[in-house]
């Protein structure tokens, strides 16, 4: 049994980053007040627009003569760009000019799919592909390398130290996005406009620069997800509609971690397990029952929305204008 959670932490970890990634950047958003369902399709512009970078890089210099620092800040910068913009385009229809943030999310994951496909597909013919991806594998290596000292120390440094950067990345921010949040006057302001943002107003907040700013740093924070999904993950490989319900998944964590960053934490991993416990339970050839384990992680979302639900405590509720376009002149 401890040899089975030893090999299982780890891959679940590897499998929660990019829902994590993505769960502290929607949850920073939605303390806003501004409801983004098109995470899915962010964190699918943020792993396309890394691997642009990093293959115009790749391709350019080489992969053997290949700078470490710049093969890592290239895609990098590319990523939380490519993502700024999609927070940026979400901010300018639903708070400028105030269009439905429901509709608004769901037909930017609809474009960041479509974005991420063209540039994928047309990255693959610019290679010269023989299958449907392109791979980054020198790149990879930068991403992917984990401690060295990891491997000497057993079990523990199996399940806690053998990671990339990027996942040290994701928790560390977890810790940030919840400290702001709960012990600033930075997160009381956030805050107070998510849940009143017309008492905002008239208490002298900008709820309009607080609504950009969390939503465009949200937006930046879940484009690291598809980065990491990509770089490390996938090994490097670029493939079409890879992602799969990530996207989606992390949304549905915000509720499951009651909108507190710090509890994504866990969450992501519990999540990650729960995606891929299919694979480490037997099933033989019954294909049925592999189907039912997929069902895990959303059997698991329901339960939790049920049981908030029915508590129906004032801190386990989101943001009182929540998906609520905010107009002043009705102050």
């Amino acid at each position: 049994m401890f040899d089975f959670f030893v090999s299982l932490i780890p891959r679940a970890v590897s499998q929660g980053i990019p829902l994590m990634f993505g769960a502290v950047g929607e949850t920073v958003t939605e303390k806003s007040g501004n409801l983004n369902l098109g995470t899915a399709g962010i964190m699918y512009v943020g792993g396309i627009c890394g691997v642009i970078g990093a293959f115009l890089y790749e391709t350019g210099v080489g992969p053997e003569n290949m700078n470490g620092f710049l093969a890592i800040l290239i895609p990098l910068a590319c990523c939380l760009a490519g993502s700024f913009l999609m927070g940026l385009l979400y901010c300018f229809l639903t708070v400028t000019l105030r269009a439905n943030q429901n509709v608004t999310g769901l037909a930017m994951t609809t474009f960041g799919v479509g974005f991420g496909n063209f540039f994928g597909g047309s990255l693959i013919k610019l290679s010269g592909a023989d299958v449907a991806s392109i791979a980054l594998s020198r790149t990879s290596q930068f991403f992917s390398t984990k401690l060295p000292f990891a491997d000497k120390l057993g079990w523990f440094g199996k399940v806690f130290l053998n990671y990339s950067f990027l996942a040290y990345t994701a928790v560390a921010m977890a810790i940030i996005a919840s400290v702001l949040i709960f012990h600033t006057k930075l997160g009381l302001q956030l805050r107070a406009v998510g849940e009143s943002p017309a008492t905002a107003d008239a208490a002298g907040i900008n709820v309009t620069r607080y609504k950009y700013v969390a939503t465009c740093v949200g937006a930046m924070i879940s484009g690291l997800g598809g980065l990491y999904y990509v770089m490390d993950y996938a090994s490097g490989v670029w493939t079409n509609d890879a992602f799969g319900d990530r996207g989606w998944l992390a949304i549905a964590l915000v509720i499951f971690t009651i909108w507190r960053p710090i509890h994504s934490i866990w969450a992501s991993i519990l999540f990650g397990g729960l995606y891929i416990l299919h694979i480490f339970i037997p099933s033989g050839t019954n294909l049925a029952v592999k189907e039912i384990y997929k069902m895990a992680p959303y059997v698991v979302t329901i339960i939790v929305l049920i049981i908030t639900s029915l508590r129906n405590k004032r801190e386990n509720q989101p943001p009182a204008s929540l998906g609520l376009s905010y107009f002043r002149e009705d102050r």
